[in-house]
C-alpha cells in the first residue's frame, strides 16, 4: 500500500541551523498493516509523516501509495489519498461549523463543488448513526459549533471525518498527546476500532511505548532520521517497555533521553 524509498530530507540547508530530518528512509506496508513509530526527539517521526502527507518536498527518493508515485505532488493533490488527525485537536476540524459541516466536507473529500443545498436530509440522518457509535453524546448536537466541544471530542470527531471516505493510508501524529490519560484511552480505543473494521493502513506516531506496543501489527523505531528498528506479529506481541530501551540503546549506542516517552 505504501513504499518509501531512499527519502531524504534536510531542512535550512547550508545554514547554521542546518538539520537532517530523514536520511534515506525506507519503508514498505502492505494493505491493513497498522504501523506504530517511536523514537526519540528529532528522530524523524512526525517529518516522515509530513513526508507523506505532502507538507513539505522531499529532496531525494521516492513516496508510492497504492501503486501511484505521490513524491511530488501537492499536499492538497495527495489530500483525497489520505487520512491524517493531528496532535493538536484544533487542526482537524473548523471551529466556525457546525459538527454536520464538518462532517459534510469530509464526505466530499476529493469532489467537486457545487451549488446545489449543503446538506440533504438522509445525510444528516447517516451522521447521527456514525456519531452514535462514538458514544459522545454528539449524535444530538449536530447543529453544535465544533468549537464548543471538548478537546477529546474534537478529536474523536477528526478520526471518523479522516476515516469517513475510507483513505487509502491513515496517519495519526500522537494524535492523543494534547488529551488527559482517561480521553486518551477512549480515543485509542476508538482509533483501533475504527481501523480494524475498516480494514485500514495506518501509520500511527505515539510517544507512549506501551502504546506503540499494544496497538497495531506492527511497530518501527527510529532514530537521527533513519528506521533502526522493525518488528512485527508474534514478535512485537512479546515485546515489553525495557526490551525497547535496551533495543534502541543496542542499535543507537547511548541511551534513549525523552522525558515523555520514559515517563509514559
Amino acid at each position: 500500500m505504501l513504499t518509501v524509498t531512499n527519502v531524504k530530507k534536510t531542512f535550512n540547508r547550508g545554514t547554521i541551523n542546518e538539520k537532517k530530518a530523514l536520511e534515506g528512509v525506507n519503508l514498505h506496508l502492505d494493505p491493513g498493516d497498522f504501523v506504530t513509530i517511536i523514537g526519540g526527539n528529532g528522530a524523524g517521526k512526525s517529518t516522515l509523516l509530513n513526508m507523506i502527507a505532502g507538507v513539505y518536498p522531499i529532496d531525494s527518493g521516492t513516496i508510492t501509495l497504492d501503486g501511484i508515485n505521490i513524491s511530488r505532488l501537492s499536499e492538497p493533490a495527495r489530500a483525497k489519498y489520505l487520512g491524517r488527525v493531528f496532535q493538536d485537536p484544533m487542526m482537524g476540524t473548523a471551529a466556525d461549523m457546525q459538527i454536520d459541516e464538518n462532517l459534510a466536507l469530509a464526505f466530499r473529500r476529493g469532489q467537486g463543488r457545487g451549488l446545489r443545498w449543503g446538506i440533504k436530509k438522509e445525510e444528516k440522518a447517516a451522521y447521527k448513526k456514525l456519531l452514535t457509535k462514538l458514544d459522545l453524546g454528539l449524535e444530538d448536537r449536530l447543529t453544535t459549533k465544533v468549537g464548543l466541544l471538548s478537546g477529546g471530542q474534537r478529536q474523536a470527531l477528526t478520526l471518523l471525518m479522516a476515516t469517513l471516505k475510507k483513505p487509502k493510508l491513515l496517519l495519526l501524529d500522537e494524535h492523543t498527546a494534547a488529551l488527559d490519560p482517561k480521553t486518551a484511552k477512549k480515543v485509542l480505543d476508538l482509533t483501533e476500532t475504527i481501523v480494524n473494521d475498516n480494514q485500514l493502513t495506518a501509520l500511527m506516531v505515539t510517544h507512549n511505548m506501551n502504546d506503540a506496543i499494544r496497538m497495531g501489527n506492527r511497530l518501527i523505531m527510529m532514530h537521527e532520521g533513519r528506521i533502526i528498528y522493525d518488528i512485527k506479529g508474534e514478535e512485537k506481541k512479546n515485546l515489553h517497555v525495557k526490551d525497547l530501551l535496551q533495543k534502541f540503546e543496542e542499535v543507537s549506542g547511548g541511551e534513549l533521553a525523552n522525558d515523555r516517552m520514559l515517563l509514559s
